[in-house]
């Protein structure tokens, strides 16, 4: 079988892995850097933080269990400064595990087991999600308070400026296009997404609750996003009652 074939690009993207497993960093950056990749690594915590914050970074490959501060600890704080995209790694099985990661910022997850032909396709669709729109036609999208930046990928509530993760941009940019009207978990799925899930798959709910909370939203008493019952979600202009 073929590796995943490229994101077009004129540089290497720029790669950071953190992971205490040395030999595990060092295989996978030789891996990643003969397709595109221009890697480093960091080992621990603090050092991943002060890395992160030290210039952009195309993406982060995060491991749960690392010693000191766990990886948990270390996406909460990187999401105070930092959308960069995040997949995160664990060697633990629980969907729990995997909930809590979303949940708190990482745009997708990976267990350990995973073969490095697997890693570089999911790392490619992270990619492709965070920088398919920058072709767009029309540099922005409006529905009542909520301005969508095309370019900038900058996103408003009510003239306050929104962060969100590349997920969460592109879940609401997905509700966005077609406001007013219904998109099943499938559609949005097929619109955010570069392979094929499990409709099924929790990660969307968890997305459009975190999506919720940063835009001010109440899951009960929306004034954003409907849940429709059954059916799926919908994007609403607020003003318009």
């Amino acid at each position: 079988m073929a590796d995943p074939p490229s994101v077009q690009t004129s540089e290497p993207m720029q790669l950071l892995i953190v992971d205490d497993d040395i030999k595990f960093c060092r295989l996978i950056s030789e891996y990643l850097s003969r397709h595109d990749f221009s890697v480093s690594f960091v080992h621990d915590g603090a050092q991943a933080l002060q890395t992160a914050a030290a210039k952009p970074w195309d993406a982060i490959i995060l491991d749960i269990m690392l010693p000191g501060m766990s990886g948990y600890e270390i996406l909460r704080k990187l999401r105070e400064f930092s959308n960069v995209p995040v997949l995160m790694l664990t060697a633990l099985s629980d969907e729990t595990d995997r909930i809590v990661g979303l949940e708190i910022g990482a745009d997708d997850y990976l267990p350990k087991s995973f073969s490095p032909r697997e890693l570089l396709a999911r790392l490619r669709a992270v990619l492709r999600r965070t920088t398919r729109t920058q072709a767009a036609s029309s540099n922005e999208i409006v529905v009542g308070c909520i301005q969508i930046d095309l370019l900038t990928r900058r996103v408003t509530v009510e003239g306050e400026t929104v962060t969100l993760t590349a997920v969460e941009y592109d879940l609401l940019l997905a509700l966005a296009q077609a406001p007013h009207r219904i998109r099943s978990r499938e559609q949005i799925l097929n619109d955010i997404r570069d392979r094929t899930y499990d409709i099924t798959d929790r990660s969307i709910d968890v997305h459009i609750s975190s999506l919720r909370k940063k835009m001010g939203d109440d899951a009960k008493n929306p004034r954003f996003i409907r849940t429709i019952r059954s059916a799926g979600y919908m994007l609403v202009d607020s003003s318009r009652g």
